[in-house]
């Protein structure tokens, strides 16, 4: 299956219907007077988030989407039939713009979650509507207003609460491979991952947390540079950051110090976001090389933070690391909570 994050649609709501001109006709009603109806409204065009749904391709060759029009109104008062609706299921994390105006109109985070991007035309009113003691006998009525055209952009970003970043061949996909049932293609190259992938790791209580393997990064990715400014986006979601360092290159605190240094020319608050150090392949190491002293420079390069060492290929470690990657996540879910409490009691009269 195709990853397709981004999309162009245009979307054209259904037009409403027009309002009769009809006058009753029955024996002995000699002035039965107007009965036109109303016309039916025009369905809409709504977005709904899916669960199931991963990527936007479904909107790569499909790229014009319309509502029914409303009915005619009848005779007899009877108001014409209302359009039906055409309802989109989009991945969740699926961002809605208006392409003309780069407004954003919805952002589809929650399953079944629901956006209307384009409101179909109101029906128009019968003769019956325009009746009055001047008028007994109107042949007025008014035709249904055109449904909504958009042109959309569609913008799609995983969800996920953690996500594994580092440069190309960093073991990022070895990673998530073992700590998942996600089967990314491994090999030992650079770029061997192109598009994002997604696993569910279990927690120890049972519950899955999805992690995100963020195709690797390199100099200059917040300019378009390689393939990070087409995936950057993904890690703005994440609650967490995994940031592998391969222990193997040649200059891993270089590595490091890239890496950051392009989160923080991204911005949105992604160098600021609570980061896990982890040197990686240590299966792969030079038996002679002083890991030890790589981390604790390493270290010293973070402000602090601990840095893990570990392998992904043999999992050596793995299971102290995702013990801290537990432990984080704990404190965030606590601090969102302390938040949200003191939003509530702020927001109190």
């Amino acid at each position: 299956m195709q990853f397709i994050d981004q999309a162009e649609v245009q979307v054209q709501a259904g037009d409403g219907g027009d309002g009769l001109v009809a006058f009753r006709r029955e024996k002995y009603v000699p002035a039965g007077g107007p009965s036109g109806g109303n016309g039916g409204k025009g369905g809409s065009v709504i977005f709904k988030a899916a669960a199931n749904l991963q990527t936007l391709l479904d909107f790569r060759y499909n790229h014009l989407f319309k509502a029914e029009n409303g009915q005619r109104g009848g005779p007899n008062n009877r108001t014409g039939a209302s359009g039906r609706d055409n309802i989109i299921e989009v991945p969740c994390g699926t961002m809605v713009y208006d392409a003309e105006t780069d407004e954003l109109l919805g952002d589809l985070t929650t399953p079944e979650q629901t956006l209307c991007v384009a409101q179909g035309g109101k029906g128009g009113l019968g003769n019956q509507h325009f009746l009055s003691n001047n008028n007994r006998a109107p042949e007025r009525a008014l035709p249904g207003l055109p449904g909504e055209f958009r042109l959309l952009r569609l913008e799609l970003k995983l969800l996920a609460e953690v996500g594994i970043i580092g440069l190309p061949n960093a073991g990022k996909s070895t990673l998530i491979s073992a700590l998942s049932a996600a089967r990314p293609k491994i090999a030992d190259y650079p770029f061997t991952t192109l598009v994002p992938n997604l696993g569910v790791v279990r927690k120890p209580s049972g519950d899955g947390t999805v992690f995100a393997d963020i195709p690797g990064l390199i100099e200059g990715a917040h300019l378009g540079i390689g393939l990070g400014h087409d995936f950057l986006r993904h890690v703005e979601r994440t609650r967490l950051l995994l940031h592998l360092v391969d222990v193997t290159s040649a200059d891993p605190i270089a590595d490091y110090h890239t890496i950051q240094q392009e989160l923080q020319a991204y911005g949105r608050g992604l160098v600021d976001r609570p980061q896990i150090l982890a040197l990686n392949k240590l299966d792969a190491a030079d038996p002679d090389l002083d890991v030890a002293a790589i981390a604790a420079e390493l270290q010293t390069a973070s402000g602090g933070h601990p840095v893990f060492q570990i392998s992904a290929a043999t999992r050596l470690g793995l299971e102290t690391l995702m013990n801290d990657v537990w432990q984080q996540l704990e404190q965030l879910n606590e601090q969102l909570i302390v938040n949200n409490e003191q939003l509530t009691v702020n927001s109190e009269p």
